[in-house]
């Protein structure tokens, strides 16, 4: 049952309010101990623990989630201990404990494996992947990464598979493998033009365009620039002028010397 507390809670969480977030919550919280409502609590708790880390107060989040976890496993419900499991390596990841955090990864990815929730399975997968990234794991990464691509298409998730392909490719262009990961990226961006993302398909192509200047191929290199600054200019994003210095560079180091002067200094975009 969703108390006012809790509905409150919601409110000022959708608002970016965390200070009353946090006290709803847990007023929320409050009341579901004083009723004995032991689905009401693990449900209070959660949304509590879920503010406490994005407030980065990992110690409290922890306390919070870990009586979750208590209350759920008396209920032998496999989904919900891996969520609050792979909350608890979010966390750990988040405090830059990744031995741990890997530890309720592959706990919670147990969990779910026993019912077969694919959702949940490309998430964790994902998540162990990246923290395997900051720990210079690449090899694990690059392996956690394909398992949860084939978790994301089981279920049709357009929006995981598009970041997981970037953060694939990524790895791979970490790793040296420049043709790996012009195909992972090049998925990420199709992915993203499909979903109508253009910023996140641009973060993308800045990407791509380092992959081009490594390869030699200035011309591929210029042209994702050139794409990235129109979506740039659309939106205003912040990394317009880096993007334009980055392209007019990359010009003048393919350009050849000339004692005349160039008919037009600016930078020329395509039109949209």
């Amino acid at each position: 049952m969703t108390t006012n507390a809790s509905r409150q809670g919601e409110i000022y969480l959708h608002r970016g309010n965390l200070t009353q977030a946090q006290y709803w919550y847990a007023q929320a919280v409050d009341e579901a101990r004083a009723e004995g409502t032991w689905d009401s609590l693990a449900s209070a708790l959660g949304n509590l623990g879920n503010v406490y880390a994005l407030m980065e107060d990992f110690h409290q989040a922890d306390t919070c989630y870990q009586e979750v976890l208590t209350i759920q496993r008396t209920q032998s419900n496999p989904n919900t201990i891996g969520e609050t499991l792979g909350n608890l390596g979010n966390l750990k990841a988040d405090a830059g404990d990744y031995s741990q955090a890997r530890a309720y990864y592959l706990e919670a990815i147990d969990a779910l494996t026993a019912t077969d929730n694919h959702r949940g399975l490309g998430i964790l997968y994902c998540n162990l992947a990246l923290q395997e990234v900051a720990t210079n794991q690449l090899p694990d990464a690059i392996g956690h990464f394909k398992y949860a691509l084939e978790f994301h298409r089981v279920v049709g998730d357009e929006v995981s598979l598009a970041n997981t392909y970037s953060q694939l490719g990524q790895a791979f262009l970490t790793q040296g493998e420049i043709r790996q990961a012009e195909r992972c990226l090049n998925n990420a961006s199709e992915h993203f033009i499909k979903l109508g993302n253009e910023p996140s398909e641009a973060a993308v192509l800045r990407v791509l365009a380092d992959l081009y200047q490594k390869r030699g191929d200035t011309i591929s290199a210029a042209r994702c620039l050139e794409r990235t600054i129109q979506i740039d200019i659309r939106y205003q994003l912040p990394e317009q002028n880096n993007d334009y210095s980055r392209l007019a560079q990359l010009r003048k180091d393919t350009t050849p010397a000339s004692n005349s002067p160039p008919d037009d200094p600016k930078i020329k975009i395509n039109p949209t």
